[in-house]
C-alpha cells in the first residue's frame, strides 16, 4: 500500500472534510490515507518548503508555490458575507499604528488587513493565541480566525470584519477565498486526478451525511466546540460550495491575486484555473 499524509488545519471544517477519509467511508485502490494537522500558518510555510504532497493553504500564500504545487478544486473554504474579525478590547480607540496580532504572513486575512492597515504594527502568533493576546492587552488588537469568530469573549468587540474590507477592495459581490488545497506537481498526473477525485468524494459524502459525521467528531473529541457551534460554524466553511470551485469562486480567487500584485505582494498576477489539474488527461489519454 502507497501511504499519502494529507496536511490540513486543526479547526472544524478541515477536520470535517477530511475525516470521511479518515473514517474509511472514502478511500483509493492501493492507498493509505494518513493526516497531520498543523496551524494555517506553518501549513503555509511547509508548503513553501515543499514538504508535503497534499496540504492545505491560505489562497494568499498559493501565488508563491504555483511552480511545485496544482491547486486542488475542492475543500475550499470562503466567507460569504462573513470572515474573520478584527477585534479590539471594548471602548478602546485604536491609534493609525495601533499593536494587531495576525495569524501568519502569508494567511489571506495577513495580506488584506496589511492592505488596509498599512501603518498598523504587526506581530505574527499562532491563531489560538491572538485572542488572550488582545485580552491580556499585548496587543491592541487581532484578526480572529476559524471558530474564534463565533466564541470570541464578551469583553472584546468587532473593531471590522474582513468581509467589508474584502468587498471595498474586490469592488464587487464576491465570495472572500480563505483556504483551499494544494498538490505537488511532481506526483504522476493520473494520480493527482485520482487524489483529487477522492478527496471531492470525501467533502460531498461529509455534506451527505453531516449529522452522523458531526457526532463522531464530537464523539471522539477531534473539535474544540460543542454541537450548536459546529453545525453553525460548518454552515459557514464547510458547506455544500465547499465541495468543488464554481465560476464565482474562480473568479473570486483571480481578484485576490490581482489586488496582491497591484500591492506587491506577488510577481505577477495569476488566474486560478490555469493551475489546477488537468483532469481532462484522464479522457483524453482513453479516448
Amino acid at each position: 500500500m502507497k501511504k499519502m499524509l494529507i496536511a490540513h488545519s486543526p479547526d472544524a471544517d478541515d477536520i470535517f472534510m477530511y475525516y470521511a477519509v479518515k473514517f474509511g467511508w472514502v478511500g483509493m485502490d492501493g492507498v493509505e490515507f494518513d493526516n497531520i494537522a498543523l496551524d494555517i500558518e506553518t501549513l503555509n510555510t511547509e508548503a513553501l518548503k515543499g514538504t508535503y504532497d497534499i496540504t492545505a493553504v491560505s489562497f494568499a500564500l498559493y501565488p508563491h508555490i504555483r511552480n511545485e504545487y496544482a491547486l486542488l478544486r475542492t475543500a475550499v473554504s470562503f466567507g460569504e458575507g462573513y470572515g474573520p474579525k478584527l477585534i479590539k478590547r471594548k471602548g478602546e480607540k485604536l491609534k493609525r499604528n495601533f499593536r494587531v496580532a495576525l495569524s501568519g504572513r502569508y494567511t489571506t486575512n495577513a495580506m488584506l488587513f496589511r492592505i488596509a492597515y498599512p501603518d498598523a504594527r504587526i506581530t505574527y502568533m499562532n491563531f489560538l493565541e491572538i485572542e488572550n493576546a488582545v485580552k491580556n492587552g499585548d496587543v491592541h488588537a487581532g484578526v480572529l480566525i476559524h471558530e474564534s469568530i463565533l466564541t470570541f469573549d464578551s469583553g472584546l468587540e468587532v473593531e471590522r470584519e474582513l468581509w467589508d474590507i474584502w468587498q471595498e477592495l474586490a469592488g464587487k459581490e464576491l465570495p472572500l477565498p480563505l483556504g483551499g488545497m494544494a498538490i505537488r506537481r511532481s506526483l504522476p498526473l493520473t494520480a493527482a486526478i485520482e487524489y483529487e477525485k477522492t478527496l471531492t468524494d470525501a467533502v460531498r459524502i461529509a455534506r451527505e451525511r453531516k449529522q452522523e459525521l458531526c457526532d463522531l467528531l464530537l464523539e471522539k473529541n477531534l473539535v474544540r466546540i460543542d454541537g450548536p457551534t459546529l453545525d453553525r460554524y460548518l454552515e459557514l466553511y464547510a458547506n455544500d460550495d465547499s465541495v468543488e470551485l464554481s465560476e464565482l469562486q474562480y473568479r473570486a480567487i483571480d481578484k485576490l491575486y490581482e489586488l496582491g500584485y497591484a500591492h506587491g505582494f506577488y510577481d505577477r498576477s495569476i488566474h486560478a484555473k490555469d493551475y489546477t489539474i488537468p483532469r481532462e488527461y484522464t479522457e483524453l489519454r482513453n479516448s
